[in-house]
């Protein structure tokens, strides 16, 4: 097993990417853009993508050979972070996380070298589309099925909770094949494609229902060489080690809202963080912030350490998606009353955090994972 680097500093150049990134989203997104954004009918500014695009942002993890910034895991985790902050709407990691990682880790070339290019440069929106009802977080069994149509496929079946599903291009869609699991990638404007948005807690990030009845597609379409299951399953490990530092930047920003708000509420004549109950809440938070944030960490930095991020990822999504649902519901109970209104920023933490631990998997269902990867 190669040696990992245990430390937690940022280098300069990951220092640069995390200063660019708050100051953009902090003048050109703002919590106020979050809620008109929230409100509209696709939740998504095109222009703003196009701007997230020409920073290379879509693009920071893809190889320099496909258009992309050729960046890691480390990088990506800062961006993601730095988003989680300002509960950032949009597609980013549907199609920067999400489809490019399953691209990564389960297509040929022929189709990586088809499909990356256009998702570095943000022309095309991409999401994957796995999960399934009753079956919840498993990838296997899928009754999505894909068969063999003349010199093509056949697909038939219906995902849910497809990550903006809305707003993709491209479908990547996952299908029994009678001969193992398959990785497709479909057109969301093909005949028999139906894409309906689901009602969701976070307005933020939208999700939808995908259904395919007998959808044709060509015999490129389908994206891999053979049974994806486990590329499926790293691709969804590195999705949650990811989605762990978008956490970690959300339940940062829920700290700093409460320490400033009781620094600056006085009751009874004195700042209600003089008081010990409320000093205690905010340490707590503290104390759950910085655990949640060396879990995140470690798993960005084991993401290429296939043994490693088995137990890293499950261990980052189960603390992260707990500290931050919490730290978000403390927020709101040190803000007191006003925290509740829809008028203040709280509850879009909360609604996210609650949302998000629930995105790739329940904080139990990554214990289970860990556990089974541990083989306890």
């Amino acid at each position: 097993m190669a040696e990992v680097d245990v430390s937690y500093a940022l280098s300069e150049d990951q220092e640069l990417i995390r200063n660019t990134a708050r100051q953009f989203l902090e003048e050109r997104i703002g919590l106020e853009r979050v809620r008109e954004l929230m409100m509209s009918d696709d939740g998504f500014d095109r222009g703003l993508w196009k701007e997230m695009a020409d920073l290379g942002w879509p693009g920071l993890a893809i190889s320099e050979e496909h258009g992309g910034a050729g960046l890691g895991p480390v990088e990506m985790s800062v961006l993601l972070e730095e988003m989680g902050r300002l509960v950032t709407p949009g597609p980013f990691f549907a199609s920067a996380v999400l489809a490019t990682t399953a691209i990564q880790q389960a297509a040929d070339s022929d189709s990586q070298a088809r499909l990356l290019t256009s998702l570095a440069s943000g022309e095309i929106i991409a999401t994957l589309a796995v999960f399934e009802s009753p079956r919840g977080w498993r990838i296997l069994p899928t009754v999505t099925f894909a068969e063999r149509s003349g010199k093509g496929w056949k697909l038939n079946g219906e995902k849910r909770a497809v990550l903006d599903g809305h707003l993709a291009d491209v479908l990547l869609v996952v299908a029994d094949t009678r001969e193992g699991v398959g990785l497709f990638g479909v057109d969301v404007n093909a005949t028999g494609v139906g894409i309906a948005q689901e009602s969701t807690l976070d307005a933020t990030r939208r999700q939808a229902t995908v259904t395919l009845d007998g959808v044709e597609l060509e015999d490129t379409d389908r994206l891999d060489e053979g049974d994806t299951s486990a590329a499926l399953r790293r691709t969804l490990l590195v999705a949650t080690a990811a989605l762990a530092a978008e956490q970690v930047g959300g339940a940062q920003q829920c700290m700093e809202m409460a320490v400033d708000y009781a620094k600056t509420r006085y009751q009874f004549g004195r700042p209600i963080g003089s008081y010990q109950a409320i000093k205690h809440r905010c340490a707590n938070m503290l104390m759950e912030v910085e655990h949640a944030k060396s879990t995140a960490y470690h798993a960005a930095r084991v993401t290429d350490e296939a043994d490693e991020l088995e137990v890293a990822a499950p261990l980052a999504g189960s603390i992260c998606s707990e500290a931050y649902v919490w730290v978000a519901g403390e927020n709101i109970q040190i803000h007191g009353g006003i925290g509740f209104t829809w008028e203040h920023d709280a509850h879009l933490y909360l609604k996210r955090a609650k949302a998000s631990s629930l995105l790739l998997g329940s904080p139990r269902h990554q214990r289970d994972m860990m556990g089974q990867a541990l083989g306890i």
